[in-house]
């Protein structure tokens, strides 16, 4: 291949898949440099522990800079003995940039579409903002893309990765691929529209988990009740600690593990906490890994149907087995609670608000690392009449199915939203 054929499929990649019809020719390749006015920091004075108002000046934290987009609530009051500096103040169309913390919180930015005033800028951030030649929301969209974060990652310094920073140098010579500024404007304007379903969804699904929340605390502050099928109450519900209702048999490991982990298809599935991860509705479906039939004769084996409760890392949640498989010692399997429970009540309470903050305050000094038997056993739980339970899980399953339904419309619409940067930039 000759270096006139290679200089001809370099200029091919400057164009991109997918554009829309009115435009054409190459995109130009150049440094951020030439397409911003300015580039700062700012400051980071000590403030105090809570947000400011409206009408008080705050200094903004990291946490204000989200994928999820930019969180205006996430700032530190500014003291009345400090002397605000309004040129650090933030504004519609500022570009914001994560600059130092973990590596998963650097190179992190937001367009800034809505921001009210006295919002200053902390020493951990930096802002851009663009030339007449760029449109700012599309460059903070093609520095979000996986072509300029791959670049902003590899030159970030820092010594481990819970410590790495990004310099204003490097955001400078980061090299993007410009279109004309109508082109820009269009490309921002169709995919702003994309970002917006997103958000109307996410809204969407933290309405449905606040309003769940809100029943649940309507039950068991008995505010709310349900009805026998001739519109009579249920009798009052029961009060006991857990050890009256369940018992609880913790998980063993084979030791060392490593000498019973298989890639057999005999070997029986080894259930770890890092299986709930993909997990939806707190059930199991599938491991990572299995031991051997041997291996599992020094665990515990647990079968479908069952439901485990974590006692160490994602402590105090529970899950309901569609596997049979066997579980270490980071887990109880609840059995003998039939006759008390309808397993899918269970399932949410075990999950609950009510249940969990017991868990911190049973703990010694309110931090948990891991929780003992005898912490779940000392918790307090009630029991409704089994036909009350099951339909006080049905309404509550019913919720659970739109929340999963509307993560999911998030999950595919943010896919689309991918492909789409993947295609429509160069």
């Amino acid at each position: 291949m000759s270096i006139a054929t290679l200089q001809i499929e370099k200029k091919k990649t400057l164009v991109p898949l997918l554009r829309f019809q009115e435009f054409e020719g190459e995109w130009e390749y150049e440094k951020l440099q030439a397409r911003i006015k300015t580039i700062d920091s700012g400051w980071s004075p000590q403030c105090e522990e809570f947000p400011s108002t409206e009408n008080e000046w705050g200094v903004l934290k990291t946490t204000s800079v989200v994928w999820e987009g930019f969180n205006e609530s996430a700032n530190k009051k500014l003291p009345e003995k400090l002397s605000p500096r309004p040129e650090l103040q933030v504004s519609i169309n500022d570009i914001l940039i994560t600059r130092a913390g973990p590596t998963s919180r650097v190179g992190v930015i937001v367009h800034v579409n809505k921001v009210r005033d006295k919002l200053m800028l902390s020493d951990k951030l930096i802002r851009i903002r663009s030339n007449e030649k760029c449109s700012s929301l599309f460059l903070a969209i093609s520095l979000s893309n996986s072509n300029s974060q791959k670049q902003l990652v590899s030159k970030s310094s820092g010594l481990a990765e819970s410590q790495t920073n990004i310099s204003q140098k490097i955001l400078l010579n980061t090299k993007l691929s410009f279109p004309s500024l109508p082109e820009q404007q269009k490309i921002a304007s169709f995919l702003s529209a994309v970002d917006e379903k997103i958000q109307q969804l996410s809204r969407k699904k933290e309405l449905l988990e606040q309003y769940k929340k809100g029943v649940m605390q309507q039950l068991f502050s008995g505010k709310l009740r349900f009805k026998d099928e001739n519109g009579e109450d249920y009798a009052d519900w029961e009060r006991g600690r857990f050890s009256k209702f369940i018992k609880l048999y913790r998980g063993s490991s084979p030791r060392p593990i490593i000498k019973y982990i298989t890639t057999s298809k005999d070997g029986v599935n080894w259930i770890k906490i890092g299986d709930t991860k993909h997990s939806k509705n707190y059930r199991i479906k599938s491991v990572s890994e299995k031991i051997t039939k041997k291996g599992s004769l020094k665990s515990r084996f647990v079968e479908r149907g069952e439901i485990i409760l974590a006692n160490s890392m994602s402590f105090g949640k529970s899950y309901l087995l569609q596997i049979d498989g066997c579980i270490y010692d980071g887990w109880f399997v609840l059995r003998e609670y039939e006759k008390a429970y309808d397993k899918e009540f269970l399932l949410q309470v075990l999950n609950s608000e009510f249940l969990q903050r017991q868990y911190f305050r049973l703990s010694t000094g309110g931090v948990v690392q891991n929780i003992s038997s005898e912490i779940v056993y000392s918790t307090l739980l009630f029991r409704p009449v089994i036909n009350e339970q099951q339909k006080i899980a049905n309404f509550l399953s019913s919720i659970d199915v739109k929340i999963e339904s509307t993560n999911q419309q998030i999950n595919q619409t943010q896919t689309f939203k991918k492909g789409l940067l993947q295609q429509m930039f160069v």
